[in-house]
């Protein structure tokens, strides 16, 4: 049996898990089996760059932590080399970034389950949550199905103009 010291510690970090899961909008459990320090090096930047905590966690207490969340479905998944990707403010970031790495480190990364807003999701919602864009190329994509309209508006009295305020041609028919 453990020493009482050696046991707080450990509770500590059941906690801090506990409330981390709780507080995250989105999350993955990834087998990181293989990558070398360069290629976690640039997966931990990105993650920075997203707002994700990405951590390397024991198993036996991430199982207690999913537990605590009442998240026992993903005890099964808890074996081998296991790290976790959260995200608080963003529920795409997790299955996004790590998708992107597991693509790129082919076979050495790959995602075991994933979790939403204190639910456990299948693998097929991790996959399409992870083909979604980033937030910024949806606002850019929104703002220009907005902007299509008035750019052809204006597009049209710019010809206008051009033609000296004759109205612009219809294309003719072409001739049979």
């Amino acid at each position: 049996m453990p020493n009482a010291k050696v046991l707080s510690e450990k509770q500590a970090i059941v906690a801090a898990l506990t409330e981390k899961l709780q507080n995250a909008a989105a999350g993955v459990i990834v087998d990181y089996k293989g990558i070398n320090v360069a290629e976690d090096t640039a997966l931990r930047a990105t993650c920075r760059e997203n707002d994700i905590e990405y951590t390397v966690v024991k198993n036996t207490l991430l199982r207690f932590a999913f537990n605590n969340c009442g998240m026992t479905e993903l005890d099964e998944q808890l074996n081998g080399t296991t790290s976790l990707a959260t995200c608080a403010s963003d529920p795409v970031a997790p299955a996004r970034v790590i998708a992107e790495f597991a693509k790129k480190l082919n076979g050495k990364f790959e995602i075991k389950g994933g979790f939403m807003d204190g639910k456990v999701v299948s693998m097929e919602t991790v996959n399409s949550l992870a083909s979604i864009p980033a937030l910024p190329v949806l606002q850019a994509q929104v703002l220009g199905t907005m902007l299509a309209p008035i750019s052809a508006l204006a597009y049209i009295l710019q010809q206008v103009v051009e033609n000296n305020g004759a109205p612009v041609a219809a294309a003719e028919p072409a001739a049979e």
